[in-house]
């Protein structure tokens, strides 16, 4: 069982940065691929950025590359959005998720989700 906190949103101006961070318990954290996704509103949610359990295997949406990095420290049980170059399309809540298998692009098959934290992006 892994439970998952997110921090860090906020609200920003076009061209800023933003750091989100998801803090996870359990003891296992260092077995599980974790990813983030985002939900605008009216929208489904949608793949950003997943890590595997090593740091290994990173993809990322086509939409945030160049821009996002995703990154893990599983010393302290926690994984990082790091959000440059924002643009007022980023806007979205956004969401942690831990799944034991490997990496994946599809919500579905995450098993433990985060409460969300809310991104705006301003122009």
């Amino acid at each position: 069982q892994v439970q998952l906190v997110e921090s860090g949103g906020g609200l920003v101006q076009a061209g800023d940065s933003l750091r989100l961070s998801c803090a996870a318990s359990g003891r296992t954290f260092s077995s599980y691929s974790m990813g983030w996704f985002r939900q605008a509103p009216g929208k489904e949610r949608e793949f950003v950025a997943t890590i595997s359990w090593r740091g290994f295997t990173i993809y990322y949406a086509d939409s945030v590359k160049g821009r996002f990095t995703i990154s893990r420290d599983n010393a302290k049980n926690t994984v990082a959005l790091q959000m440059n170059s924002l643009k007022p399309e980023d806007t979205a809540v956004y969401y942690c998720a831990a799944r034991r298998q490997g990496v994946t692009n599809t919500a579905s098959e995450y098993s433990y989700w985060g409460q969300g934290t809310q991104v705006t992006v301003s122009s």
